[in-house]
């Protein structure tokens, strides 16, 4: 194993942990943990919100004495804070799930709109940290994010974090935080840790035929998995990847590129694969969107960028993957930035080198993106995750 600034290059996301009958299948989980454990991994992330993985993880941890060579990540579910002393009650709670008298990283939890944190700072989050990190029982503080690049800046410059982690992969290079958020947090020397490398693995099964042919004749012999992690561990700035794992198998092959990558080993070669893969799944959108925004910004503040992404990621995944992040980029904002709110006045398509005729797409986009009963999901939503306005 490898590691940067600390940690293990491969971190280990306990989201998705095997289960039976509906529950965590415990001894699979602690001989996984162990394993990847064994093989350097000290990185597990955790999170209020994951079913059973707070109590499962901080169980292996002490039945096998290595909580002291371990970090734990786990966060707090921001969208269900109401007052100060919901701080306490969440951490108390997760502090108990996990057995264990300190963090080493407590992170605000999916992080979409920077109205979230306005509303913590108002319930006092700042001199709260404070107090925790003075008495030990925190050790580093930051924030898990799903949005909009702009958004991430601004989070990011908001408050004197410890660390981030983002959404970022070879699809995700220019949406979400994308590079100028990866570059913005290198400049800031805090650690960067990446989820969702293989986009829930839709960069592995969910490949087109053609793009896995590629792969499979390509003379490096790497897995549509390896190049994925390969690609970001390519760049310096990437501190740690996590991989929800759940099999030896993978952890054993993960923990082996985790040991070989390096950072600046792609060259002309590899790039160009990962440009024709990307451009095979491309292949299957429906706006030539290159998130280039020049079109931005529109002056009813629609994100035409963002919800063209998520609008082609209904076909080039499926339909479920674009419609969740639509969510959590576009919909779960303080300020909406919907389709609906264009007013047809046409200053995007003036400025958009690839002449796509926005407002129509914009249309069927929306028409995709938000069928009538995801409206009336998407309102319980909003009131759940950003209050009323």
């Amino acid at each position: 194993m490898q590691y940067r600034k600390g940690y293990s290059m491969l971190g280990y996301g306990c989201m998705r942990f095997t289960t039976k009958n509906g529950n965590i299948d415990y001894g699979k989980a602690s001989e996984q943990i162990m394993r990847a454990f064994q093989l350097g991994v000290n990185y597990f992330d955790t999170a209020y919100i994951y079913p059973g993985s707070e109590e499962v993880l901080g169980r292996i941890v002490e039945e096998n004495g290595i909580r002291d060579k371990i970090i734990i990540t786990t966060k707090l579910p921001q969208y269900m804070v109401r007052n100060r002393a919901a701080l306490d009650k969440y951490l108390t709670e997760e502090l108990k799930r996990l057995r264990t008298d300190y963090l080493d990283n407590y992170l605000m939890h999916h992080m979409t709109d920077y109205a979230q944190w306005e509303k913590l700072v108002a319930l006092g989050i700042e001199d709260w940290i404070a107090e925790k990190k003075a008495s030990g029982v925190i050790r580093n503080v930051g924030f898990s994010f799903h949005g909009t690049t702009e958004m991430f800046l601004k989070i990011l410059d908001a408050y004197d974090w410890d660390l981030c982690l983002i959404q970022y992969n070879y699809m995700d290079e220019h949406s979400q935080a994308g590079r100028r958020g990866v570059e913005a947090v290198a400049a800031k020397g805090i650690p960067l840790f990446i989820m969702e490398p293989l986009r829930g693995g839709k960069l592995v099964d969910l490949l087109p035929a053609r793009a896995k042919e590629e792969i499979a004749s390509d003379p490096h012999g790497w897995t549509p998995a390896e190049w994925a992690f390969r690609w970001l561990w390519n760049q310096p700035e990437v501190t740690c990847v996590l991989s929800g794992m759940n099999s030896l198998e993978m952890i054993e092959e993960n923990c082996r590129v985790a040991s070989e990558a390096s950072a600046g080993s792609f060259g002309e070669t590899e790039f160009a694969m990962i440009d024709r893969i990307r451009t095979i799944i491309n292949a299957s959108t429906k706006v030539p969107c290159t998130g280039c925004r020049y079109c931005m910004p529109c002056p009813k503040g629609v994100d035409i960028p963002s919800i063209f992404s998520c609008y082609n990621h209904m076909y080039s995944e499926n339909k479920s993957s674009g419609r969740k992040e639509f969510f959590q980029t576009v919909a779960l904002r303080r300020e909406p930035a919907l389709p609906t709110q264009c007013v047809e006045c046409g200053k995007c398509e003036a400025h958009c080198p690839q002449s796509i005729e926005i407002r129509k797409k914009l249309k069927e986009a929306d028409k995709a993106l938000r069928p009538w009963y995801y409206k009336i999901i998407l309102a319980m939503a909003r009131r759940f995750m950003v209050g009323k306005r």
